[in-house]
């Protein structure tokens, strides 16, 4: 064989090759498209490393662009056909005793992930500090101030087993409370309003932090939008907050 011929063979052996794994990874990125339906995955309302260094860009783009897109996309399978096509995210949690049985528990998995990565991508992106006016009163008033309240909602985060997320609660009146759930719950379904809230999840942190989660919760109030939780306390007092 000529040296002419070996390489016309190698090189069409190559693209061959090529070609062969090339068709998988087409196939795979369409099978991995999100589904159609009523909801949809919020844009981040800053860039990816907006957070920095105390949250890395990667871990965002993935949290936001894959972990938050794959429950609005099993959402929308889950109430294809359904009643709950035609509900608001916030009247879906509230309902979600009444969902069929078939399908509530993917739905509280999904739509409470839904809600929860929502209201989180929202409160941050900012500069950490502490809070001022009606906020800060309150924290005050309810939480013992905003040391204790950190302090508070730390260990309750760390002490969170598995996964899970830590929230602050925000009543009609204003009243505030720390909490936590598993998994992807959220108070919205006891009919409680959210003021603001971590996720406690690996994948929040684990690029990171590794498993140093009261690492990553310390670490996380540096990035809190104090003037988006100042709006949202006002939505909740006046029964207009969703989220």
């Amino acid at each position: 064989m000529t040296i002419l011929n070996r390489r016309v063979l190698l090189g069409g052996a190559a693209a061959l090759a090529s070609l062969a794994f090339a068709t998988p990874r087409r196939a795979l990125a369409q099978a991995a498209a999100p589904a159609a339906g009523p909801f949809t995955l919020p844009a981040l309302p800053y860039a990816a490393n907006a957070n920095e260094p105390h949250i890395d860009a990667m871990t965002m783009e993935i949290h936001h662009g894959r972990h938050h897109q794959a429950y609005v996309t099993n959402l929308n399978n889950l109430v294809r056909d359904t009643r709950a096509a035609g509900m608001q995210l916030p009247e879906l949690l509230s309902k979600i005793g009444e969902m069929p049985e078939n399908i509530r528990q993917g739905l509280r998995n999904n739509a409470g992930g839904h809600a929860n990565h929502t209201m989180f991508w929202e409160i941050m992106g900012g500069r950490g500090g502490a809070p001022t006016g009606e906020v800060a009163e309150a924290i005050t008033r309810d939480l013992g101030g905003f040391d204790k309240m950190k302090t508070d909602f730390n260990a309750a985060g760390a002490g969170r087993f598995g996964s899970g997320w830590v929230f602050v609660t925000v009543a009609r009146d204003g009243k505030l409370a720390i909490t936590t759930r598993p998994n992807q719950d959220t108070p919205l379904f006891e009919g409680e309003r959210v003021l603001i809230g971590n996720d406690v999840w690996e994948h929040a942190y684990y690029l990171k932090y590794q498993n140093r989660r009261p690492d990553y919760l310390a670490a996380w109030w540096n990035v809190v939008n104090w003037e988006k939780v100042a709006q949202r306390y006002a939505a909740a007092k006046a029964g207009t907050l969703g989220v």
